[in-house]
């Protein structure tokens, strides 16, 4: 039969899609993008614009592939089944859990035709559920899904009620696919879960994320190691000793802050203040010099107030951000900060939201400027016609001369100048 997968939301979804696609591979199918018998649409809820955009891929592949059995997984799937179910030409309707589980629905609905939904409260403590590691087409980097779920319940998220409790892949096993993938040429690795600052918590031995850092350099040294998103109280003295001696982790540490004022981290129920969150930056420095620190801000929360928004600009800029991921607040039903009083009005969340993106912007000048000159290794990309995109050890993307190399590549280079979504090179 004929595969489609289509992907929406985090690097987590990506994963699981990917090994869906080559557990589906193993089975004897292939994969196609139009003409598909079976389409399987991987969802996202962090918004609701992301339940829209599930409908627009969704109506996009039923056009495309006209009489394939369409399904759907992942959050949107698991927090609303009963709209995912009753959505015209969908057949089945699986959730977060037990992935694997959906090519038997597929491969039985192609027969049948008949439609299932089998979501259930994945809240209820679960396994880690093992996929195959790989890396997706075009790409250079492989993914590793190490841990699921969030028992963090930041106010504005409904992730933990999409993902349910923390659970952690196996220390042993992790490591083995790490070194599965370095033996099959991969040349970056990037560690990802839905909160992998809590990996291990679930586990018998109750080993953690730096342990298990630890124990992937050492295990593939020419392997680069990148480290998805990160609560900053995770980051302790423990963390930087130990891990600023291995030369193939990835100087780029993405700490979500979320807001700048202590009086709306509070009403987002995030776990830290300002004062600790500068003191995290702080530390990371000292320890990983030039590294690239990243976040994500959300705008016009309930109760925002401009004096607030204020203070989020200053402590912006105190830190001094490498590059800022900006989000105006979208109310989420089903979270508690979509019942809070003093919503503020849409147009000014966006009016924020542009500052921020402003701000980010000199801010991000700022950091790469010192750069300029600079010789780095950096991993080749699918070439362009107009350039050669590549990555580095930080955060930003480098743009070499077309034809540089072929992709998977690493090379030498020196950094030119500031572009538009990173700096330029040439090859050394």
């Amino acid at each position: 039969m004929k595969f489609c997968f289509a992907t929406l939301g985090c690097k987590v979804n990506q994963f699981e899609t990917q090994a869906l696609a080559q557990l589906a591979q193993q089975r004897g199918h292939v994969l196609a993008d139009t003409q598909a018998d079976v389409c399987i649409i991987n969802t996202c809820t962090v918004t609701s614009s992301g339940d829209h955009k599930t409908l627009r891929v969704l109506h996009k592949l039923q056009k495309e592939n006209p009489h394939a059995i369409v399904a759907l997984c992942g959050c949107f799937a698991q927090t609303e089944p009963e709209q995912a179910s009753a959505i015209d030409g969908v057949h089945i309707v699986c959730g977060t859990s037990d992935r694997a589980a959906v090519l038997d629905l597929c491969e039985q609905a192609v027969h049948d035709r008949k439609s299932v939904c089998t979501v259930t409260d994945n809240r209820e403590r679960q396994a880690f559920e093992e996929l195959p590691a790989g890396i997706l087409p075009g790409h250079t980097r492989a993914l590793l899904k190490v841990q699921d779920g969030c028992d963090n319940y930041c106010t504005y998220c409904i992730i933990p009620y999409a993902r349910g409790h923390v659970r952690s892949l196996p220390l042993a096993d992790a490591v083995k696919q790490a070194q599965q993938l370095a033996a099959s040429g991969v040349k970056e690795i990037v560690v990802t879960g839905i909160e992998i600052a809590s990996y291990g918590r679930d586990l018998p031995d109750k080993p953690n994320l730096i342990d298990l850092m630890e124990q992937f350099c050492a295990a593939a040294p020419d392997v680069r190691f990148r480290l998805g998103s990160l609560e900053p109280r995770f980051i302790t003295d423990a963390f930087c000793e130990r891990l600023k001696g291995f030369s193939n982790l990835a100087q780029h540490f993405h700490l979500s802050l979320q807001s700048g004022c202590d009086a709306t981290l509070r009403r987002m129920h995030r776990r830290y203040t300002t004062a600790q969150f500068l003191a995290v930056v702080e530390r990371l420095r000292a320890a990983f010099p030039d590294c690239s620190i990243t976040t994500d801000v959300i705008t016009g929360f309930p109760g925002e107030t401009e004096q607030e928004f204020a203070q989020t600009l200053e402590f912006l800029r105190t830190c001094a951000f490498a590059s800022i991921h900006v989000f105006p607040y979208s109310e989420r039903s089903g979270t508690p900060a979509a019942s809070m009083p003093n919503a503020v009005p849409p147009h000014i969340r966006a009016q924020r939201a542009n500052i921020v993106r402003d701000l980010a912007a000199q801010l991000s000048w700022d950091f790469l400027t010192p750069f300029i000159g600079k010789t780095t290794s950096v991993i080749l990309e699918h070439g362009r016609k107009d350039a050669q995109p590549a990555h580095g050890t930080w955060h930003f993307s480098v743009q070499l001369p077309p034809n540089t190399g072929k992709q998977g590549d690493i090379c030498q280079v020196k950094l030119t100048g500031i572009a538009k979504n990173g700096m330029t090179a040439e090859k050394v």
